[in-house]
């Protein structure tokens, strides 16, 4: 495939430019080579496909090019490319597999629930593009939720939106609504509703452990030895101190009684307890 390619005309691609003039160590073989690759890739789907459209990013013009380039000197057909702008993340950076915090399609990749809160966590001054790009919502509607961030910044409301039609497209109706039922429960005592599945997704990023079933028989497991053991107080001395200010909770109901024991009766789904301290620190214990 090189001989159907100028060296000067790959040089002059910006992608190829800015690497060439922009970093101290240049650009590699690869990177240079990867355009043919890439034109090659289209002019393979055109002569197996029939495939005249390759739509991309806007940081893939270059490479799209030189496949319309390609097929139209073998073939004599007029090939096209259609690029969009990149979506960055709040960081500047692109989405990629090779990025990190790669939001996945799988759901066996990413959860149904991490994905909604993907969505929701997005930043005010980014929400409305994306309600933009990936919903199907009215513009009159986007607006709305536009003005309600400027004014009311604190409901969240268009992230909440915007996670909620994400996720129903994505995943449909019935995953989003359960994604949206965990978000709200994570603080309630609700949380002994929801499936395992959704249990795990919501704890995934919480410090968790394993103890041994037998520890929730007899007489039970001291709430307080939980806690230390679990990292959510130092000692058993600061753990009843915690407890006896309503400072722990056990599956998100506060404890005062600093003699309490965990039996079988508290297991989530048959086998979790969450633990919590103030408002943010949980870990999930899974007995086993």
């Amino acid at each position: 495939m090189g001989k159907n390619f100028s060296v000067n005309e790959m040089i002059r691609k910006e992608s190829v430019r800015t690497r060439l003039h922009g970093r101290e160590q240049g650009i590699s073989f690869t990177e240079f080579s990867y355009m043919l690759l890439q034109a090659y890739d289209f002019f393979h789907l055109f002569e197996h496909h029939r495939c005249r459209l390759q739509l991309g990013g806007s940081d893939q013009w270059g490479n799209i090019t030189e496949g319309v380039d390609l097929i139209r000197r073998l073939r004599g057909v007029q090939a096209y490319g259609l690029t969009s702008p990149l979506i960055l993340k709040a960081d500047g950076t692109k989405f990629g597999k090779t990025e990190t915090g790669t939001v996945w399609l799988d759901p066996s990749r990413t959860s149904p629930y991490r994905f909604f809160q993907y969505w929701v966590r997005a930043d005010d001054g980014e929400v409305g593009q994306f309600l933009r790009f990936f919903t199907w919502l009215p513009i009159e509607r986007i607006e709305e939720l536009e003005r309600e961030t400027a004014t009311r910044p604190e409901l969240r409301e268009a992230q909440r939106v915007l996670a909620r039609e994400v996720t129903a497209l994505v995943h449909g109706e019935a995953e989003a609504a359960a994604a949206e039922r965990a978000a709200a429960v994570l603080f309630t005592e609700d949380i002994a509703g929801l499936d395992e599945r959704t249990l795990l997704a919501v704890f995934a990023d919480a410090p968790s452990g394993t103890r041994p079933r037998t520890d929730l028989e007899g007489g039970g497991l001291a709430l307080v030895d939980a806690l230390v053991q679990a990292g959510l107080a130092p000692s058993k001395s600061a753990a009843r101190t915690l407890v006896r200010q309503r400072g722990a909770s056990v599956n998100n109901r506060v404890e005062d009684d600093e003699t309490r024991r965990l039996g079988t009766a508290d297991l989530l789904c048959g086998r979790y307890v969450v633990l919590r301290k103030g408002r943010r620190d949980h870990h999930l214990i899974s007995f086993d």
